[in-house]
């Protein structure tokens, strides 16, 4: 018995799990062609957010539409240990314990870390498997796993020993909560609103003084010098002259420099070398001190004389008071500028000089430059993502690749003494150790001798590597998986990570293969609210994804999200989306139950069952090219919708209601067997999309083996398309429309049986005149040569269509109807012509008000024509 209702919970366990017992989504190198894709590694400790459920839905899509097409589909899952982010989370659960993480050990912390992503990691993989994703799960990987790690200290000894990275004293942005450095790509910046405090420096010796505005007051503590353009007439005086910091009184020489804007406010600008990178360059540029007031976590140390120990933004309103109390605070104003913030924590960066690692990026980048932009060897969809691309890489500066942190991956130094340049870089410490005897000549170095430097890789430098080091391509690039797998087909992620991830794993791909890692990248677009807002916590405007899956079931889910979802650009989510993909699955199982509860008998097949298997065979055809035009070119929600108007109007209102047996009446078995045909092939295009939903009448329509289950099928193979029988069709339609307006309006029933007689002016086909006869209950169709006198007429397209009124039909009530309406048709005809007769009106009025008129009247005109050729067969 097949239920009234579909039960989206019971049946995406039921399948999922069978799915899953039958091994499906695994896959191994065979004979078959691959095609992979390697899942976005989301924050190992993250859940389900609704960008993820777009982009895995999206990811499901192709897989699952890979496999039905007889590629051998291998998608990757896995996590990303997200060095900063987890490990914020890790210290902040050791603090409500009272543990603070400098009481730890590095092993004692990375337990605890461990212990943490094993208890919460992986629990968005999970959700993932609610959505329908069909991930091989045997393959997952995690960035931290001992063959990832390997794979990612392998390249950094490589590309140290090519002379690409190296260590460097270097002004660096500094997150002082995570209390570590960022690279550029890694610094959102924030319009704000602050202040802008003009401050009085005095010339030593004199009464004078020079005025000077700042935006970070905190800092003069760290100024060396005051800098003026050379040529800056007002200031001549002032050359050799020196300066006195307010509050902490030191003397700083007063510089020339063509760095300064003599435009710009004052035309004087304090130096602080330590806290801007301008500064920095000019410091060096003149020799001037460098003076770092901030500690890690930017509270002030002891160049912050009585404010040492404070935070920054309390030194700032608290030095504002001190400043104006001494008289050297000359004015504030508001003042909008770019606040550079953490893309993890938010915290406001800091400028700040650090030795760190490095790698050269000038020569790697140029391979992805031209895959992506002179080859086309890789494609962005949509292109448009070409620009961005372009900007970020031909612009590219040396990436920062070390981070303050124990969570991620060490990296491979070792040193062996108390010099910059003591130490050796090797994949492990005993090749360390004779690394260091032979650099040093002293054979009597042992382990204990070496540090292995304490900080660990930024997390992108591990996850550039996802596509080769996945498939083990590192360690073994001639093992099996990497030859079959790599390079891989598509990657499916946000715009947002194009430069962080995607650029990177394509200069990756190029360097350690001499190949792309993917051919393609679908760039899915953020999901807002139906307002344009971001989603966010904060607003309260972000679904829970696993209540809508259990509200509207995960089918529904993903038709509501891919509906309006084309590459690149945002999506405008309202739950209603859902709703109307829960309804679409509502429709097709209807449907379902319609054919299913049909009487099938041994009988003759009606001539106008014939016609609509033709017909719709035709359209499927037709629609399958559209689909398949739609995959080519990466336009997912086209082709979605292309298979929602194939099922939704096509088979579910049209070729049904055609093939459908009368009351009580048995259908043909050659009918009845072609619209389950039908519906399989409906039900192989649905599949990728809606794979709950497809399986489950999959597999009520006939027993079925594991081997002929629906996930395994063949996807419809494309042939020629009959246009002409469709275009045929699309007239029918309208004669059908025609019969049951005229039907409506004059209240003859559907049950009754009519006359229909046509002028056939546009030689139109007569092909569809049984389906004609069947939809609109006609009992004889005849063509005849002229107009029939005291019927009810219209038209379509040049043809008229005659239906002879019986008795139930008041001829002169009918006639008096359409003289009304003929009258003000006329009137209004008149009204819209008086309007296009004003030569006022039509030279000032906007172009579309007045191809808005010219339609009017168009429509008007042909109205009077059908109304009066109407009533001229009524007298």
């Amino acid at each position: 018995m097949i239920p009234a209702q579909f039960d989206a919970k019971q049946v995406e366990k039921k399948w999922y799990d069978y799915w899953m017992e039958n091994k499906y989504f695994h896959s191994t190198p065979d004979h078959r062609t691959p095609y992979t894709i390697v899942i976005p590694p989301p924050n190992v400790t993250g859940v389900l957010h609704m960008g993820h459920m777009l982009n895995n839905t999206i990811q499901d899509v192709l897989i699952r539409r890979a496999r039905l097409k007889g590629f051998n589909a291998c998608w990757v899952p896995g996590t990303d240990h997200a060095s900063i982010a987890t490990e914020a989370k890790v210290v902040a659960k050791l603090k409500s314990e009272g543990i603070n993480k400098s009481d730890l050990t590095r092993e004692e912390f990375l337990k605890h870390a461990f212990d943490w992503t094993e208890k919460y990691g992986g629990t968005i993989l999970e959700q993932l498997k609610q959505l329908g994703c069909s991930c091989d799960w045997d393959r997952t990987k995690f960035t931290m796993d001992d063959d990832m790690s390997a794979s990612v200290i392998k390249s950094f000894v490589d590309l140290y020993n090519k002379g690409m990275i190296y260590r460097g004293y270097r002004m660096v942005n500094w997150d002082p909560e995570a209390k570590t450095t960022l690279s550029d790509e890694e610094v959102i910046y924030e319009e704000r609103q602050g202040k802008l405090y003009h401050l009085k420096y005095q010339i030593e010796g004199s009464e004078e003084f020079v005025t000077i505005a700042t935006t970070r007051p905190e800092t003069i503590l760290g100024d060396t010098a005051i800098c003026i353009h050379p040529e800056d007439e007002r200031y001549f005086h002032l050359k050799g002259k020196k300066a006195i910091v307010p509050i902490c009184n030191r003397v700083i020489p007063i510089i020339f420099d063509e760095y300064v804007d003599m435009e710009f406010g004052t035309g004087c600008l304090k130096v602080t070398p330590a806290h801007d990178i301008n500064d920095k360059t000019l410091g060096d540029k003149h020799g001037l001190e460098i003076i770092d007031i901030f500690n890690e976590d930017a509270t002030l140390n002891s160049f912050g004389l009585h404010y040492e120990g404070k935070d920054r933004f309390e030194v700032r309103t608290a030095i504002e008071k001190e400043l104006e109390s001494i008289g050297a605070l000359a004015k504030v104003e508001t003042h909008t500028n770019n606040v550079g913030t953490s893309e993890r924590t938010k915290a406001v960066i800091e400028p700040r000089l650090s030795d760190q690692w490095f790698l050269k990026m000038d020569e790697l980048v140029k391979p992805a430059i031209k895959a992506v932009l002179e080859s086309d060897e890789i494609k962005l969809h949509p292109s448009r993502f070409n620009n961005t691309y372009a900007h970020w890489l031909n612009n590219i500066r040396d990436w920062n690749i070390s981070r303050q942190l124990w969570w991620g991956q060490q990296i491979p130094a070792y040193y062996y003494g108390d010099g910059k340049e003591d130490f050796v870089v090797a994949e492990n410490i005993e090749d360390a150790l004779a690394l260091a005897k032979e650099k040093t000549s002293n054979a009597n170095l042992t382990t204990n001798d070496l540090r292995q430097d304490p900080d660990a890789l930024d997390t992108w430098f591990s996850s550039w590597l996802w596509p080769i080091s996945v498939f083990g391509g590192m360690m073994d690039p001639e093992n099996e998986d990497f030859k079959y797998y790599y390079p891989t087909n598509d990657l499916v992620t946000g715009p947002d990570i194009l430069f962080f991830w995607v650029a990177r794993m394509i200069i990756a791909g190029y360097e350690y293969t001499g190949e792309k890692p993917f051919s393609n990248v679908y760039l899915t677009g953020l999901v807002r609210d139906k307002q344009g807002r971001k989603m966010s916590k904060s607003l309260g405007n972000s679904p829970e994804p696993l209540g809508l899956i259990e509200k509207f079931g995960a089918d529904g889910v993903r038709v509501g999200l891919l509906l309006s979802a084309s590459a690149g650009n945002d999506i405008l989510f309202d739950e209603e989306l859902c709703n109307q993909g829960k309804g679409f699955s509502n429709k097709i199982w209807n449907a379902f139950r319609l054919i299913k509860g049909w009487e099938v008998a041994d009988i003759a097949q009606p001539e106008s069952s014939k016609v609509a298997i033709e017909w719709y065979e035709a359209k499927l055809q037709k629609a399958l090219a559209e689909i398949e035009d739609n995959f080519d070119k990466y336009r997912i929600s086209d082709a979605l919708m292309a298979i929602y108007k194939l099922v939704w109007d096509d088979f579910c209102s049209w070729f049904l209601e055609m093939i459908k047996p009368g009351y009580q009446q048995p259908i043909d078995s050659t009918t009845f067997n072609k619209a389950i045909e039908m519906l399989e092939a409906n039900l192989k295009l649905l599949h990728p999309f809606m794979p709950f939903l497809t399986e489950e009448i999959w597999q009520y329509i006939a027993d079925r083996t594991p081997e002929q289950a629906l996930i395994v099928a063949e996807w419809p193979t494309i042939t020629s398309v009959n246009e002409k029988l469709i275009a045929d069709f699309e007239l029918a339609t309208e004669v059908i429309s025609g019969i049951r307006t005229i039907r409506k309006d004059k209240n003859i029933s559907f049950k009754d049986t009519i006359e229909l007689k046509v002028v056939n002016n546009e030689n139109a086909s007569t092909y569809f005149d049984s389906v004609i006869a069947k939809l609109g209950n006609v009992a004889s169709l005849e063509y005849v040569s002229e107009k029939v006198n005291g019927a009810l007429s219209y038209r379509v397209k040049s043809n008229e269509y005659f239906i002879p009124v019986g008795e139930g039909v008041d001829i002169e009530a009918e006639i008096a109807k359409l003289t009304e309406e003929l009258n003000y048709t006329k009137g209004f005809l008149k009204s819209v012509q008086g309007k296009l007769s004003n030569e006022k009106f039509v030279s000032g009025a906007p172009e579309q008000v007045i191809a808005n008129e010219r339609k009017k009247e168009a429509d008007a005109l042909a109205k009077i024509n059908t109304l009066e050729e109407s009533l001229a067969s009524l007298k």
